[in-house]
């Protein structure tokens, strides 16, 4: 049997897993899922004859190579941080690879070594990176096959709560790792290109610089800037175009109330808190504010941040219960950082009965001969419970369809790759429509430069 390695049983991995086990037999497959929790590995394969689970460290060099030696393909589920060893050792015993998270600079590194292998080791190929990629190359390549030019290209996503399980003030829960959802912005300004001016938001004005979005069916949305847009351009053969920006997505109202932990410093994680297991949610909040020995807690916080008593933003703070006098921390030597995903985890996660949604939205504009054009172009997928979320369908099976092709010989351009080639974009998400992962299409008047934005 061909044997491929599943390194890391997350709670992205489950959809992934059900794909490879449910082509196992028809395939001649063997899928081996290695863990730090064997329990954890056993219990997404549920005794199934073509799986088995196994303890894998990825810090064990000893188990690591020997799963490794053992596949013929690997696929690393791991946070990104950690791929880089399970890379070097897949050039080291010439098994392919694969992996949802964005391209490392020590990743790329090992290119010229994959390509003299012969090796594909295909990133970012999960949701965002991954089917935004695929699904803006397919229109994007379709544009310039008709000799048009890009003017203009945004993208956008988000995973979210499903409309019916929307039960808290923020219009929010964690449907994906907190800690990211805590620290997203952070680590350099996001940069874009508008109008052929270059923009840079740095980390404080980040969710306050928002943009709106209209999805038909599905309402009204915001979206900050993500990262690094400008290094997409030369990725997707679009160095001229005079507008670029990728941008995360969440429900209006969210990014302005998330601007207070920002200003704060609450989502500071570079330092650690004195005695902060013995902390209540109050003084935390206490912490970050001026002292004064007569006004309270909740009157210092309005005050600072210029809160109206009656604004929605006060109520979606008292809905945290920051101001809670006998809960406490609990945490050790904490930062900031992770004190605040700890309160935020009490009220936002997702309950046994919730589905989540994941949102995608792409924008193109071009020109044919003397008539500019826009293309908007919209994904917006439910969970159906909580092992199989839309973000385990959207990040797990795009994975596992690349691995299958890889392995069967359909994608053979070696090297650290995208999946923006057509060998790779068109089959894949022909497959995934297969599963409901849909894009709906259409023609709109274009628009260019929107003067609502806020982004300016």
């Amino acid at each position: 049997m061909r044997k491929i390695l599943i390194i890391g049983a997350g709670r992205s991995s489950s959809s992934l897993i059900k794909y490879l086990l449910d082509k196992s037999s028809t395939e001649n497959l063997h899928i081996t899922i290695g863990d730090v929790s064997v329990e954890n590995a056993q219990s997404k394969i549920n005794n199934h004859s073509n799986a088995s689970a196994i303890q894998l460290d990825v810090f064990n060099a000893d188990q690591r190579v020997e799963a490794i030696k053992n596949a013929d393909i690997v696929i690393s589920m791991l946070p990104a941080r950690f791929h880089i060893e399970v890379a070097k050792d897949c050039v080291t015993y010439n098994k392919h690879m694969v992996t949802a998270s964005y391209v490392s600079k020590e990743m790329q590194e090992l290119d010229e070594a994959v390509k003299e292998k012969g090796l594909v080791f295909m990133n970012e190929i999960g949701l965002d990176p991954g089917i935004d990629h695929m699904s803006a190359m397919q229109i994007i390549d379709r544009i310039h096959d008709h000799g048009a030019k890009m003017l203009l290209f945004e993208s956008f996503c988000g995973g979210l709560v499903a409309p019916e399980s929307d039960t808290n003030l923020w219009n929010y829960k964690f449907t994906w790792n907190p800690r990211n959802v805590v620290l997203a912005g952070q680590g350099g300004a996001a940069m874009f290109i508008q109008e052929d001016t270059y923009k840079y938001i740095p980390y404080h004005k980040l969710f306050r610089r928002t943009e709106f979005l209209d999805i038909d069916g599905h309402g009204k949305f915001e979206a900050y800037a993500n990262r690094d847009s400008l290094k997409y351009r030369s990725v997707y053969n679009l160095d001229d175009v005079p507008t670029m920006y990728r941008g995360t997505i969440r429900k209006v109202g969210f990014s302005r109330a998330w601007n207070v932990f920002v200003q704060l410093g609450m989502t500071d994680d570079s330092y650690t808190i004195e005695d902060s297991e013995n902390m209540s949610y109050r003084d935390f909040t206490n912490l970050f504010l001026a002292y004064s020995p007569t006004d309270s807690v909740e009157l210092k916080f309005r005050s600072y941040l210029k809160i109206d008593q009656d604004d929605i933003m006060w109520d979606k703070f008292l809905e945290l219960d920051i101001f809670n006098p006998n809960k406490k921390v609990g945490l050790k030597n904490a930062t900031p950082a992770q004190i605040l995903q700890k309160i935020l985890s009490e009220r936002w996660t997702l309950e046994q009965e919730d589905k989540d949604m994941i949102v995608m939205h792409h924008k193109f504009g071009y020109q044919y001969k003397e008539e500019k054009r826009q293309i908007e172009s919209s994904m917006v997928i439910k969970g159906d419970d909580q092992t199989y979320t839309a973000m385990a369908k959207t990040v797990g099976l795009p994975v596992a369809m690349a691995a299958l092709r890889i392995l069967n010989g359909e994608i053979k351009t070696p090297g650290v790759q995208l999946p923006i080639k057509k060998e790779v974009y068109e089959p894949i998400l022909k497959e995934l429509e297969e599963y409901g992962i849909t894009f709906v299409e259409k023609k709109v008047p274009y628009l260019g430069y929107n003067p609502d934005s806020l982004r300016g």
